[in-house]
């Protein structure tokens, strides 16, 4: 399973019990999305393997989302990393990272392999033998994208059908490495004792307002990461900021008719936050607030 945690849920200012709004996935390797300060203490408070980190994924440059950058190659150079880490972002993440990592100090003794992605259009960035990881353009004060993370489509066997075809023990992975086995005189192929199931979906949609790009992106979803800066009450600073209110992420959500909701980068004005949860509840009942060290097996 894919296992997705929490490691900041704030706004750009932070809070005593809050830190801005990042996320890890493990599923094969360790991925992060957007890299707040301290990243890598949240990585080690909530059981986070930093040292295999196998890529960052970058919504877009404001400093609440790249300050951890910095800490976080300095503890990779400590530990001894060698390996090239590769970097996504949107346009003008490479002079960015050129820039940051030219001051002496902060250049860090493996390679970056750092790669812009389209503001503007669907960017393929990873595909393995797990997921594909792609970017998608949002609506924000600045060049921003979110991501989503697409696990591939898996053959299930129908147990029930198999077994009536004598297909039992070892003959299960002998009949999925194969493809195709003789029992009993029977040819039987692996395609007449199995189906195909789509894999888990996780869309990270960054700093944004609520956008048609996102709806169409997160349809079907399992998870939706969705920016929630802002209560209905103030949908004018939302608008002015571009962000995106409780009640709109939940309007969202339905439309794209995706199975959980997650709100995140939540203003430092709503504390308690049992507000903004209820807002969007009141749309969206699959709607939780991100929290530090939650996670979510999906």
């Amino acid at each position: 399973m894919i296992r997705l945690v929490c490691l900041g849920s704030s706004a750009s200012v932070p809070t005593a019990r809050h830190v801005p709004s990042h996320f890890a996935v493990k599923y094969g390797g360790v991925y992060l999305f957007d890299c707040a300060e301290g990243c890598q203490r949240q990585m080690m408070k909530f059981g986070m393997p930093y040292g295999s980190i196998s890529a960052i994924f970058l919504t877009h440059l404001h400093a609440d989302h790249v300050l951890g950058l910095p800490g976080l190659m300095q503890t990779l150079n400590l530990a001894g990393r060698k390996d090239s880490l590769p970097i996504f972002g949107p346009p003008g993440v490479k002079a960015f990272c050129e820039a940051l990592f030219s001051i002496r100090g902060f250049k860090p003794d493996f390679p970056l392999a750092v790669t812009e992605v389209a503001a503007d259009k669907k960017t393929v960035c990873v595909e393995n033998a797990l997921f594909s990881v792609s970017s998608y353009p949002v609506q924000h004060s600045c060049a921003a994208v979110g991501y989503v993370l697409e696990e591939n489509e898996k053959i299930k066997f129908n147990e029930d059908v198999a077994r009536s075809k004598g297909i039992k023990g070892r003959l299960f992975t002998d009949l999925m490495e194969k493809k195709k086995l003789t029992l009993n005189g029977q040819l039987v192929k692996l395609t007449d004792v199995t189906f195909k199931q789509a894999g888990k979906k996780i869309v990270f949609t960054g700093d944004t307002q609520a956008c048609l790009s996102t709806q169409k992106a997160a349809k079907g979803a399992d998870v939706l990461v969705h920016d929630c800066s802002f209560m209905e009450a103030e949908s004018d600073k939302a608008r002015d900021t571009q962000h995106a209110t409780a009640l709109q992420a939940a309007q969202l959500a339905k439309k794209a008719g995706v199975k959980k909701l997650i709100l995140t980068h939540i203003g430092n004005r709503y504390e308690p936050r049992d507000p903004v949860l209820k807002e969007a509840q009141s749309v969206f009942p699959q709607s939780e607030l991100a929290h530090e060290g939650k996670e979510w097996m999906v």
